[in-house]
């Protein structure tokens, strides 16, 4: 049985397989979740990584480049992600509903990458996610911020939410988890990405082919711009593997630890 595609579109995976290893917004996320997660694993001897709703791969790519040394796991709903990830990583992949989980093992480091805001039901994932980390291992996050961005995009991406710090603290600390790090990121292009998309949405009539050609668009890469662009994000990565939070930006970023004991 195909999975439902209430939370997500399958249709979304070709453009993304063709624009993510480019478009500026998916190299400076890598960067910054490489960054993060090679701090979460320093010092564990034979690190196991786990990433939740991996899609196409593109993330997975960047960990086993920039992560030799970690044995590394993806698991996703939809077999039409797998199948371009397959094309990227020698990870092993699975084909799971978090709901039901095949792996029994837990792992040092689980990352959920822009996947938690197509869950309705976001807290009882992150319950589920509580228990494939480790005691004393750690939950890597990325999700969207900041609700007043909240336009067309989301829609065609079957967002449920866009968080807000706050919300985001509260939700992962309620699933047992400690948060010791948070900040936004991509902060550069959040007042044009608000402006951008704010306007789009005065010429659409809301109609589904509508939204889906006009979030399309969003995955086209400018040549020279997105180099720029790329290279001004940059420098977020050492920024926050640092500690330091960044004022604003169009998405959070979230380390947390399951506790060693439970309370």
């Amino acid at each position: 049985m195909s999975p439902s595609t209430e939370s997500y579109d399958p249709h979304y995976f070709e453009p993304l397989f063709a624009a993510e290893e480019r478009h500026f917004w998916f190299v400076a996320r890598n960067k910054v979740i490489c960054a993060l997660s090679r701090k979460a694993v320093s010092g564990i001897i034979d690190p196991h990584l786990l990433e939740v709703g991996c899609g196409t791969g593109n993330v997975l790519q960047a960990l086993e480049k920039n992560l030799p040394e970690t044995h590394i796991f993806g698991i996703d709903l939809f077999h039409e992600g797998l199948s371009f990830a397959r094309r990227r990583v020698k990870s092993n992949l699975i084909q799971a509903d978090l709901a039901s989980p095949p792996v029994k093992s837990t792992f040092d480091l689980v990352g959920m990458f822009d996947v938690l805001e197509h869950i309705k039901e976001d807290t009882s994932a992150l319950r589920q996610i509580f228990h494939l980390v480790k005691p004393g291992g750690s939950l890597l996050l990325t999700v969207p911020a900041d609700p007043r961005l909240w336009s067309y995009f989301d829609l065609a991406s079957h967002h449920v939410r866009r968080y807000t710090a706050d919300e985001l603290r509260e939700k992962v600390t309620e699933a047992g988890f400690k948060v010791e790090f948070l900040s936004p990121y991509i902060t550069i292009t959040h007042p044009f990405l608000w402006l951008g998309r704010k306007t789009i949405e005065k010429t659409i009539s809301f109609q589904e082919s509508e939204i889906q050609k006009s979030a399309e668009k969003e995955f086209k890469i400018i040549p020279i711009i997105n180099e720029i662009i790329c290279w001004l994000l940059s420098f977020e990565a050492g920024w926050l593997k640092k500690g330091r939070t960044l004022p604003f930006g169009s998405s959070l970023v979230m380390t947390a630890r399951r506790p060693v004991t439970s309370p």
